[in-house]
């Protein structure tokens, strides 16, 4: 599989915080945070209808316009259509609305108009990626087959993907999930170019190694790592995947910072470097909702790290043996 998407630099901005996850944010702030992304090199955007039900498009929208579209990769998602709803659609971990509802639609046509609504919110003509959102067993539970044999199937949005990325209205597509088995099923049953795949390859979790990566790597498919912090809990939060941790997390970071602190090693800096060193994966994309924020995950990119830090994760059975390192520092 060729590669029909522009190349996307190592790290990118995930728009959940310009969706008003966790906390509200400003339209100015939002600015600010994309030009603090563009002036530390990056050129990668990620959004979402989900993320504050437009909000999130419309301001990566707003701040994008005053750059060059050739410069710059963005890529947003399907399986929500917003329609009009004045009294909005706030849910959690989101705090804020713009006046319309979420609508579940993993058919052809949603998918086709989920697009042509995102292309008018973020002002532009085409769009690089598109990801089908949440098509996982995590968000539907039961329900899962039910929804996949949807977009699976005929009339469903994998098609319909396929025909936008053969229109030139998508340059490329896959999913957006927070578990492997839908990536490894997509794959299986049609001709996804590229997936983001949020804390499932972390400092915490390796899962993905074992089926999906060798797969992409077979089918020429790519991986973006999402919540590359697991919710920030890699940073120094108490939140593990939109929840509480569990004291089981606790312990496996405890020991993280055990030998973090041999090599005085900046935890975070570790967590966004990690998943950047398999070939399979092309960037990382932490959140930010501030430009001090996004300039911190910029400087983490950069932190040398000691090859025997990672060494020893390895021999101590903090990282799988098979998972490979960092073997110099990441560049943006």
């Amino acid at each position: 599989m060729n590669q029909r998407y522009r190349p996307i630099t190592r790290l990118g901005l995930g728009g959940t915080g310009l969706g008003d996850m966790y906390h509200a944010t400003s339209d100015e702030a939002a600015n600010a945070t994309v030009d603090a992304a563009w002036e530390a090199g990056i050129r990668y955007f990620d959004t979402a209808p989900h993320y504050g039900t437009g909000l999130s498009e419309l301001r990566f929208g707003h701040a994008l316009r005053r750059r060059n579209r050739a410069e710059y990769t963005l890529s947003t998602k399907v399986g929500r259509v917003l329609v009009p709803d004045v009294a909005g659609d706030i849910q959690a971990p989101f705090v804020s609305s713009l006046p319309f509802r979420r609508v579940i639609d993993y058919t052809a046509d949603g998918a086709r108009r989920a697009v042509e609504d995102s292309l008018q919110r973020l002002a532009i003509g085409s769009i690089d990626i598109v990801y089908v959102h949440d098509l996982s067993p995590d968000f539907f539970g039961n329900e899962f087959d039910h929804y996949f044999r949807i977009a699976a199937g005929p009339g469903g949005a994998f098609e319909g993907l396929v025909k936008l990325r053969e229109e030139g209205i998508i340059k490329g597509w896959g999913l957006g999930v927070n578990t492997v088995e839908p990536c490894l099923r997509a794959l299986q049953q049609s001709d996804p170019d590229i997936f983001l795949l949020a804390g499932r390859y972390t400092l915490m979790e390796t899962t993905p190694l074992e089926a999906l990566f060798p797969l992409c790597a077979e089918r020429g498919a790519n991986v973006v790592i999402g919540g590359p912090f697991n919710s920030g809990f890699l940073a120094g939060g108490n939140n593990y995947d939109y929840g509480p941790a569990k004291p089981e997390h606790h312990q496996h970071r405890d020991r993280l910072r055990q030998v973090a602190a041999r090599y005085n090693v900046d935890l975070p800096a570790a967590a966004l470097q990690f998943g950047l060193a398999h070939p399979v994966v092309v960037a990382t994309i932490p959140g930010a909702s501030s430009p001090e924020h996004l300039r911190r995950n910029a400087a983490l990119m950069n932190v040398e790290i000691p090859e025997a830090f990672w060494q020893d994760l390895l021999a101590e059975g903090l990282l799988p043996r098979e998972a490979p390192v960092p073997p110099r520092r990441a560049q943006p």
